[in-house]
């Protein structure tokens, strides 16, 4: 398997327990759909990709309906998306994707975790080159050949597909595909999906270190205390980073 596997299998085991936090994050992600490109999900890709995600961790239809009408009203705020850059103790390189309504407050909230941990927020561009950025979908795995799947995908730059497995709410174990690609590829790949009806479970985009700093138990909690601060901000929507595991 490649890194887009084992960065995966890395992910699962650190979900956040909080589903408040991934209800929040979505909420974001609305928003900033609808801006973009309108309320209407038949129009508006992401809009459509981001519903989907809502599905996948069990948000209630009536909060993602709410969060689509609230986004279309006049007076709502818009959410910007900034990347903080920087290093955790130890050498290892942290990237930080925000989407805040107050630049301020999340430079300062971001500064002061890595000051706190010892470590040193970079400057722009200082860290994001050992990352690759990609985009990933979780599909339906019944009825799929994955070779074939793959061979159809791959004029679209895809890079990884493999079976993942899963569990609902009632703790069934449900069966997917996963499939990796290149960041600008997501829009082909989302279109190819739905027009041939494969269902897509959830859908977005990762940054997958190109490589990973082996340490030891104890430095591993140093650079542990760094990313619970970090994702523990409202603001956080994504943190990622080059420590191995």
């Amino acid at each position: 398997m490649g890194r887009a596997f084992e960065f995966r299998k890395a992910r699962k085991m650190k979900r956040w327990s909080a589903m408040s936090k991934a209800f929040t994050r979505i909420g974001k992600d609305i928003v900033m759909a609808v801006k973009e490109g309108g309320p209407d999900p038949d129009s508006n890709s992401r809009l459509r990709a981001v519903i989907q995600n809502a599905k996948s961790v069990n948000m209630p239809k009536d909060n993602v309906e709410r969060a689509i009408k609230k986004a279309s009203e006049k007076g709502q705020g818009d959410y910007k998306e900034v990347i903080f850059e920087g290093y955790a103790p130890h050498g290892v390189a942290i990237l930080v994707e925000t989407a805040t309504d107050n630049n301020t407050r999340t430079v300062a909230n971001v500064r002061s975790y890595f000051n706190k941990c010892d470590g040193s927020l970079g400057t722009s561009g200082s860290v994001v080159f050992m990352f690759d950025h990609t985009c990933n979908f979780k599909v339906k795995g019944e009825a799929l050949n994955l070779e074939e799947l793959e061979l159809e995908l791959i004029d679209f730059g895809v890079e990884e597909i493999f079976e993942d497995t899963d569990e609902d709410a009632d703790g069934n174990e449900i069966n997917s595909v996963m499939i990796y690609a290149p960041f600008e590829s997501f829009g082909k790949i989302q279109s190819y999906l739905e027009t041939n009806d494969i269902e897509i479970l959830s859908s977005g985009f990762e940054r997958i270190p190109q490589v990973t700093k082996p340490l030891d138990a104890e430095k591993v909690a140093d650079v542990e205390k760094l990313l619970e601060k970090l994702e523990e901000d409202d603001d956080v929507q994504n943190v990622y980073h080059t420590m191995e595991g």
